[in-house]
């Protein structure tokens, strides 16, 4: 949670009034490599969720993450729905470890009912393009899909690119911000 990444997405987040709550993992805690297993990381999505809701109580709720968090809200929310969320905000969804394209972990998102974002760099190795296109899509009006040119998995982008990281974490908080204020149709959004 306080990576340097992590960190100034949440201060231009807060920029943009939106407040976020970051936490850890229990296995980033105990200075390991290895995950938690899924019920012990959806717990911990839970906790967050509803520590949110107690200090900022009436405030809509967009839970998510970045990478690993991500998908542990998604799974949370897919097995049983998370008091009071909204929307759930991928920045950077791994669909598959890196050179083993596959849409096996998204298999759980056909089970959320909230509209979801997904933030995606266009040289993501755990996102291959296709691959989370065709998953945005089969998810209908739930999904929304935002490409970052040449952005990777950390939303680094490369000189050639014209724009610089920090650029690119600004519109990572554009991107957000609009989504959250965006109407939605259905009384879930």
């Amino acid at each position: 949670m306080t990576h340097a990444f992590m960190t100034a997405l949440a201060a231009a987040l807060a920029e943009r009034a939106i407040a976020t709550l970051r936490y850890q993992f229990p296995y980033m805690e105990r200075g390991s490599k290895r995950v938690d297993p899924p019920a012990l990381a959806q717990a911990a999505v839970r906790a967050a969720v509803a520590a949110a809701a107690r200090r900022l109580p009436g405030l809509p709720l967009i839970a998510g993450g970045k990478s690993f968090g991500g998908r542990m809200s998604s799974q949370a929310q897919a097995a049983a729905p998370l008091a009071g969320v909204r929307g759930l905000a991928f920045v950077g969804f791994p669909l598959h470890p890196a050179g083993a394209p596959s849409k096996q972990r998204a298999e759980h998102l056909a089970a959320v009912q909230v509209p979801m974002l997904f933030l995606q760099g266009t040289r993501d190795e755990l996102a291959d393009a296709a691959l989370i296109g065709e998953v945005a899509q089969s998810l209908g009006e739930r999904a929304t899909l935002q490409w970052f040119d040449d952005a990777d998995h950390a939303f680094h982008v490369r000189v050639k690119s014209g724009r610089n990281d920090a650029q690119v974490l600004q519109a990572l908080a554009d991107a957000i911000g609009e989504w959250i204020t965006q109407p939605r149709s259905d009384a879930r959004g």
